[in-house]
């Protein structure tokens, strides 16, 4: 479930506490934890709801400036079931502190490459975690579509894919580009003196 920057604001500073979306099934469940940038949100109710039921007040505690930019955004969207959500911060992001590691023992960094092993073994598109994380290394706050021809690679696969990268800690995420996080700048370098 995404959320746009200013919503995810609004959700910490306490200000937004619903969302409205349109799906053929709930994309999740009650409960669920979701990472984003401003750290993790918990949704706590997911209600079957009707366009008619919506309001200037409900509008306004979804983050929209008023009733009708809510229903304009919804009109976009043709099929599925309109569902309330409530949403509250939850806590901080725990990649945040993962991705700020500047120290890494030997069973640490081998669980890591371990992980790395995993997606390149169950990846369609062969070994690809060391090319994209030397990629993001040589080309710092480089846009998706530039990594992504740099790379030979589809941008939505490469987006996809760095997001487990970041999951790990090991990325970073800005509004141009990416760069590695200091646990990713300290696994890259031990991997390199591993593989010699």
């Amino acid at each position: 479930m995404l959320f746009k920057q200013d919503h995810l604001e609004g959700i910490v500073a306490g200000k937004v506490s619903l969302a409205f979306r349109k799906w053929k099934q709930p994309a999740v469940k009650e409960g669920s934890l979701i990472n984003t940038s401003v750290g993790v949100i918990e949704i706590t109710e997911i209600i079957p709801w009707h366009v008619q039921q919506l309001s200037e007040e409900a509008a306004i505690a979804a983050g929209y400036k008023n009733l009708s930019a809510l229903q304009q955004v919804l009109s976009k969207i043709s099929a599925g079931t309109l569902y309330k959500i409530r949403v509250r911060y939850y806590a901080a992001d725990p990649r945040i502190e993962l991705r700020e590691q500047t120290s890494l023992t030997a069973a640490d960094r081998d669980a890591l490459l371990e992980k790395l092993k995993r997606l390149d073994q169950y990846s369609q598109q062969g070994d690809w975690t060391r090319e994209v994380l030397n990629a993001i290394q040589q080309y710092p706050h480089s846009k998706a579509i530039l990594l992504a021809g740099k790379l030979g690679r589809e941008k939505e696969w490469l987006k996809l894919n760095i997001r487990k990268l970041k999951n790990l800690g090991l990325t970073i995420s800005h509004t141009e580009g990416y760069s590695l996080s200091p646990l990713g700048t300290l696994l890259l370098s031990a991997w390199s003196r591993k593989k010699k």
